[in-house]
């Protein structure tokens, strides 16, 4: 398995683009793209600073606005540029934290990322050549034209041609190369079969991680550990692994309990073993418990309209509810909110606004859900 790094911004060094003070390159008569000559000059003055020791492999480049006012150019200029040097084994770029400066000699990708759009067009690309047996000289259609059958935007395919101009697969004289004349160099697409080969999100890619995780470290009826040890442990985000776990929820493998419950599995990926426990089967998911959560609020609002209240009433605001049931103001404005769907309050603006009882609710509905049951009495409540 790939040794991935998780970078924490806070630990990394940005470099100072002023207190570098580069030559700017001369953009006015480029040959090529604006990107491309600004691309090269970067490469250039990271070779250059690395030798000089005024830059270090391992930090972090001044952020796009600040080369982008620097050069003159625009964002989207400098984002293309990155793009190349990335292709060209300079930097490696992570959402949130940055682009980083990278060994050049070293082809271990240290940063696990999401599978970008230009990747799925660069495979795209590749399988229209194949496909179309397209041989070596010829001319493939213009950037528009193939955009719109590989059923991808214009910039994207634009963007996956010239990196693979940079691989040695096209060649295209035209200046600037925007849309025409991208020419077939090479057809051997083995070294690059990676790109775009499995369109798999991040998202997907750590559920297969957590699933041979569970398979090699836990049985049924374990907890799966917190969010944050996951993240540490795969290298990615708490978001991304919380996504991941919201799948394997919905695939069965898992279950999610509120509180000191956790996350628990039920079943081992790829088992055909019914394996649940008796308690899990009658233990309410975490979407219904948290249902029911908001539901025993709105009952509680619905009993205090009904025995101090009548049609026309004001109701105390959110805040002043929040401190008299000692509850956060979002679960008593979402209460509100659905007693408002259910037609028993109204909301109105204004100095004299607030929210106004519209009919009085019926107190006799109680919710019956399961918030959590003691594995020990699981036999009793099931028979």
């Amino acid at each position: 398995m790939t040794s991935y790094v998780f970078h924490k911004k806070s630990d990394l060094t940005r470099i100072d683009l002023n207190s570098i003070n580069p030559v700017k390159p001369d953009l006015k008569n480029v040959s090529g793209t604006k990107a491309n000559a600004v691309a090269q000059w970067m490469m250039q003055w990271i070779d250059s600073s690395i030798e000089s020791g005024s830059i270090k492999i391992g930090s972090l480049l001044p952020s796009k606005q600040e080369f982008a006012y620097f050069l003159g150019v625009s964002i989207g200029t400098i984002q293309n540029a990155l793009r190349y040097l990335e292709d060209m084994n300079y930097v490696e770029s992570k959402q949130r934290i940055g682009t980083i400066i990278k060994d050049k000699n070293s082809f271990e990708k240290t940063v696990r990322k999401l599978t970008s759009k230009r990747e799925f067009a660069i495979h795209e690309v590749q399988q229209f050549i194949t496909k179309n047996k397209i041989k070596i000289g010829e001319i493939l259609p213009s950037s528009r034209t193939l955009a719109t059958l590989i059923n991808c935007s214009f910039n994207t395919t634009r963007l996956a041609l010239e990196y693979l101009c940079t691989k040695g697969y096209l060649e295209n004289n035209s200046k600037p190369s925007y849309d025409g004349n991208w020419m077939v160099l090479s057809t051997d697409f083995a070294k690059e079969s990676d790109n775009g080969k499995s369109k798999e999100t991040l998202v997907i890619k750590v559920e297969k991680d957590i699933k041979k995780y569970i398979v090699e470290n836990l049985k049924v009826g374990d907890n799966i550990p917190p969010h944050d040890e996951l993240a540490s442990k795969l290298k990615v985000s708490i978001k991304t692994v919380h996504d991941a776990l919201k799948s394997l929820i919905k695939d069965g493998i898992l279950i999610a309990r509120r509180g000191r419950y956790g996350t628990v599995v039920v079943k081992i990926p790829q088992s055909t073993k019914n394996s649940q426990k008796i308690e899990q089967s009658i233990f309410a998911p975490a979407q219904d418990t948290a249902f029911y959560y908001y539901e025993k609020t709105q009952n509680e609002i619905k009993k205090m309209i009904a025995q101090n209240y009548e049609i026309g009433s004001k109701l105390p605001s959110i805040m002043e509810l929040s401190k008299t049931m000692d509850l956060s103001p979002n679960t008593i404005r979402r209460a509100f909110h659905n007693l408002a769907k259910e037609g028993y309050l109204i909301f109105s603006r204004g100095r004299y606004g607030g929210t106004f009882v519209v009919d009085i609710p019926n107190t006799s509905e109680e919710p019956f859900k399961w918030l959590s049951v003691n594995p020990q009495y699981a036999k009793i409540y099931q028979n």
